[in-house]
């Protein structure tokens, strides 16, 4: 081989290697590498407990998208034309928007936290933010949100928590764009998005904490190279906060990436061994439409038991009207729940799912030696579970009312007085001899 052969074969793989970098720095192709991802770094423990005890907490989607009446993010360059939809900012001018009315409704419904999507899909943000002029400061409602919502909800008592997309189709640099997160950008550069979305997530933090969480959502080609640095400039940030499953794409679904999973529009299965919280709207649509399907109040109360039954905890969703109120029907059904929690609320706040798994008929919660049962169904006012395998000691229902009850042949044998049941949720109390703790998860058979 000549000298000037191999100077010419030399200059075009190194021109490959070159492409190859700036592809793969883009996002527009993927490494392939068998190297381990780095470990999650383990939440506070103490923050963690204290978040599950929380049990019940308020999400808000809303944004410029409440003009239009459809889904937020989604109908992006779908039922919206992207030049119409990011377009609706400059007639964004909610008025009737009070944070305080917020914060007042959440606290109402025996919430304890509230989450607002601060930027969705849509890239759209909720604060004034330095990043970007697409924000809320540049429409003619020229407040910040997030300041605002953040402040009133410190005054009620409430934690506070960001939601922020992971994924942002309207960035030029994030690879893929709308409808749907499904097109190509035609120049990606997923560093620049790395470093755009690291910005905002530490003005976030900084001005708006300390946050209860964050809560990312679908990270997409934002897999572990850029996100486990980002998960661990979060935590240098503030070490107690916690961060769900969708901070980025993770390598090897098999293992776990957030602080807590994030079953969605379901109530999770039971799990006391991963935190989980499910999201869910009180109607059908994420963003305000108008005359959307409401929850009855027994679905919404149901949900919420079988929530804390299964060991998670119920973020319930509610969508702003585009002149900033929180619909008068959804307020009074957060009410209704808020009323039933203030009665019933010991056997939901800071409890732990179990010892009986969540079936479509019962679920049970349980603290120190005492365990909560929720019959959901029991028209004869009879039930038989499985035999919890330690002596119970007393049983009555939670507002008063005898429980006649039986153990024998591993069966928990109740007898209620049918006039005494509840149409929604019939809660009995057990006092057990010794912790229920420590009593291992029990199967229940759906008749």
């Amino acid at each position: 081989m000549q000298p000037n052969t191999i100077r010419m074969q030399s200059r075009s793989i190194s021109a490959i290697v070159s492409l190859v970098v700036l592809l793969l720095s883009q996002g527009v192709i993927a490494a392939e590498t068998n190297a381990p991802a780095p470990p999650w770094p383990a939440p506070d423990s103490a923050a963690l407990a204290r978040w599950q005890a929380m049990r019940f907490g308020m999400f808000i989607h809303w944004g410029p998208v409440s003009l239009t009446g459809k889904e937020i993010g989604w109908s992006r360059g779908a039922a919206t034309p992207i030049e119409v939809y990011d377009n609706l900012y400059r007639q964004f001018n909610p008025t009737n928007f009070n944070a305080d009315d917020w914060a007042i409704v959440a606290k109402a419904a025996g919430m304890k936290y509230v989450v607002l999507t601060t930027k969705h899909h849509d890239g759209f943000c909720l604060w004034d933010t330095r990043q970007t002029d697409f924000n809320i400061m540049n429409s003619p409602f020229h407040r910040d949100v997030v300041k605002e919502l953040a402040a009133a909800c410190k005054k009620q008592g409430l934690a506070f928590g960001a939601y922020y997309s992971t994924c942002d189709w309207h960035h030029p640099a994030f690879p893929l764009g709308s409808p749907g997160g499904k097109s190509k950008k035609p120049n990606p550069d997923l560093k620049a998005y790395d470093a755009y979305l690291r910005s905002q997530v530490r003005e976030l933090i900084t001005n708006y904490g300390p946050l209860l969480y964050l809560w990312f959502d679908v990270p997409q080609v934002y897999g572990a190279e850029f996100g486990s640095p980002m998960v661990k400039m979060v935590r240098a940030l503030q070490p107690d906060i916690l961060i769900n499953n969708r901070a980025y794409n993770a390598p090897n679904p098999e293992k776990a990436v957030g602080d807590f999973e994030t079953p969605e529009q379901r109530v999770g299965e039971y799990q006391d061994d991963r935190p989980w919280e499910t999201c869910m709207t009180i109607c059908r649509q994420w963003a305000w439409k108008p005359d959307d399907e409401m929850k009855s109040l027994e679905q919404c109360l149901q949900t919420l038991v079988a929530c804390a039954g299964g060991d998670g905890n119920l973020l319930f969703n509610v969508g702003p009207t585009p002149d900033g109120i929180i619909e008068t029907r959804q307020v009074e059904r957060l009410k209704q729940m808020g009323a039933w929690l203030a009665k019933n609320g010991e056997s939901i706040y800071d409890t732990r799912g179990g010892p009986w798994k969540p079936t479509g008929a019962v679920a049970s919660t349980r603290k120190g030696n005492t365990v909560y049962l929720h019959l959901l169904r029991a028209d004869d006012g009879r039930v038989e579970l499985p035999d919890l395998g330690r002596k119970v000691k007393t049983a009555m229902l939670l507002n008063d009312g005898a429980v006649k009850f039986e153990q024998a042949g591993g069966k928990l044998r109740l007898t209620i007085d049918p006039a005494q049941l509840d149409p929604i949720d019939t809660i009995i109390r057990f006092e057990l001899e010794g912790s229920a703790m420590d009593v291992p998860a029990i199967e229940c058979v759906e008749k």
